[in-house]
């Protein structure tokens, strides 16, 4: 190990930038650090957010729900850059107090909802519009541990593996050593279950798939962290299998351009309003890296 010995203090403090990608919205207390109003388009719900894999997780849903007929699930989405802070903009926090993306409001009742967390918004959606929640007890409960798996298990990958990896200031042997074995020992699981089942709650496509895939399916192509070949991703066939599926489905394309700001333009959507915004990107242009 080549690690430099650290000896915590008695009392942690806040004296110094932690370094690294993030290092400046990185802070650790709560609360807005200026006013900005959140914009407010014309349909009931308003989704604020950027297509990382939380991100995409929504706006995959919204795109879902409309390619089933559910007209109640057209929507508004508004960009919010994390780079410059703006999920702590006044709005924002309003509806998200913990400050992260995607966050929603729905405003087709007497009273506004406001909805945070990726997999609540994904749950709050599905009850919505009694849509990729199965209902009998045994498969709905599958997919729901399966959701939950996600939620507990997405951090390692991303702020543990991810940031050491990819973000952190200097490379350290032990914390990438530590984060890549659980993130190979998560992609297991994924394969063993996929191995059985051709989602991850049974037959059906569901919110479990679609909150898990923005996350492992990236993974499983080499597009998070260009970590593919560090973690030799090709090696979980089911999870490959299971990846280019998904990525094949027509609202799976659209909902990952959606808030996009890096990569080919012609995979971008910063803003989305209406489904014609699509229509300025001929079908030929769409990202299709994903699903090869």
């Amino acid at each position: 190990m080549t690690d430099a010995p650290y000896e915590p203090p008695k009392v942690w403090t806040w004296n110094k930038e932690s370094g690294g990608r993030f290092a400046s919205i990185n802070r650790p207390i709560a609360g807005a650090t200026h006013d900005k109003e959140l914009p407010v388009g014309r349909h009931p719900l308003q989704l604020y957010s950027l297509a990382t894999p939380n991100g995409v997780k929504a706006t995959v849903m919204l795109e879902e729900l409309l390619a089933l007929g559910h007209k109640g699930a057209e929507y508004d989405a508004w960009l919010i850059n994390i780079n410059k802070g703006e999920q702590f903009g006044s709005g924002f926090v309003a509806i998200n107090p913990n400050s992260k993306i995607p966050a929603l409001m729905d405003r087709s009742g007497p009273e506004p909802i406001r909805v945070f967390e990726s997999a609540s918004i994904l749950f709050y959606l599905a009850e919505k519009f009694d849509a990729f929640l199965p209902k009998d007890v045994k498969t709905r409960t599958e997919c729901m541990s399966w959701l939950f798996w996600q939620m507990g298990s997405a951090p390692y990958l991303g702020g543990g593996f991810g940031h050491f990896y990819a973000y952190a200031p200097s490379k350290m042997e032990y914390p990438i050593d530590r984060f890549a074995m659980e993130t190979k020992r998560q992609l297991d699981v994924l394969d063993r279950r996929l191995a059985e089942s051709a989602h991850l709650a049974g037959d059906a496509y569901t919110i479990a798939d679609i909150a898990v895939w923005p996350w492992y399916g990236a993974l499983a192509k080499g597009l998070l962290y260009g970590a593919g070949e560090f973690l030799s991703v090709q090696d979980y066939k089911n999870v490959q299998r299971w990846t280019n599926e998904i990525a094949r489905r027509p609202a799976v394309k659209r909902g990952r351009m959606v808030n996009r700001t890096w990569g080919d333009p012609a995979s971008q959507l910063h803003e989305r309003h209406e489904a014609t915004d699509f229509e300025t990107k001929t079908q030929d242009k769409i990202a299709e890296k994903m699903a090869t």
